[in-house]
């Protein structure tokens, strides 16, 4: 298990170094829309911290409604940042957002889970 766990280790470090350099953070997660909040509206609601470059809004695939989350994309960090800090937990249409900097989702590379120290001695001990 251990060496396999070093394995999966490794090729993230490798992955990490051959990635190209890291793009700024300028894309927000927005959680908790209503139904009837568009992209318009969001664009709107968000556009006076800075530019806004573009505005998803997550829909299912079977409905056609809204999953209740989109992202936010901004050409600058720092107005991202400002957005982030204004509209976290404000309501628009009636219902909370909860903010936070959208992760960019890398197909097929793997999934690093970071150790914890207390659950690496449980496991030691049982050794």
């Amino acid at each position: 298990m251990r060496k396999a766990l070093m394995l999966i280790a490794r090729r993230a470090s490798t992955v990490a170094q051959n990635s190209p350099s890291p793009v700024t953070n300028s894309k927000l997660f927005v959680a908790g829309l209503s139904w009837s909040v568009d992209e318009k509206s969001l664009k709107d609601a968000f556009s006076s911290f800075g530019e806004v470059s573009e505005v998803k809004i997550i829909y299912d695939k079977d409905s056609g409604r809204s999953r209740g989350f989109g992202f936010v994309h901004y050409s600058d960090e720092e107005e991202a940042k400002r957005a982030k800090d204004a509209m976290d937990g404000k309501a628009l249409l009636g219902r909370p957002l909860r903010i936070s900097f959208a992760l960019e989702r890398v197909r097929g590379a793997p999934v690093v889970v970071p150790r914890l120290s207390h659950m690496e001695d449980a496991f030691n001990s049982d050794s």
